[in-house]
């Protein structure tokens, strides 16, 4: 990642990070907040991962033991996110499974992050994801699944 995608990335973490996400924001607060992200993302990137947020395609998935997993279904199959940080606050790189991740992102560095990130950041920001508990059985049968 060159260093102007490194300063973008970092300002979109402060801006996904500066509103609280609870009742208290007023509509000028989330409009500003919606100006913030237009300057960073493409109007068709931020566009597209406000859809995926309406349409509650993001995906918390909870073990009984505290892990969580980001999910964000896409128009043809789920993607698997990495927000950019974990359970315990360490930071870790953002990353989406999804193709456009790879090209845009990694490869072309045309984009900060995909739309399937991106709308899994806000979702997580907003309290607007779906959150699911996975139990031992869940995780057994997806482990019997893969074997066969």
């Amino acid at each position: 990642m060159d260093s102007h995608n490194k300063i973008l990335s970092a300002l979109s973490d402060v801006v996904v990070g500066s509103l609280s996400g609870d009742d208290t924001e007023s509509d000028d607060d989330v409009e500003e907040y919606i100006e913030k992200m237009k300057f960073l993302f493409s109007e068709n990137l931020l566009l597209a991962a406000l859809d995926l947020v309406d349409r509650e395609s993001v995906i918390k998935y909870v073990t009984p033991w505290g892990h969580s997993s980001y999910h964000v279904l896409g128009s043809t199959t789920t993607y698997i996110i990495f927000p950019g940080s974990n359970e315990n606050g360490l930071k870790v790189s953002p990353y989406c499974t999804c193709p456009a991740f790879a090209y845009s992102v990694l490869l072309s560095e045309s984009e900060v992050m995909c739309k399937h990130l991106l709308a899994t950041r806000i979702a997580i920001r907003f309290s607007r994801l779906l959150e699911r508990p996975v139990t031992r059985n869940d995780l057994a049968d997806l482990s019997f699944r893969r074997r066969c």
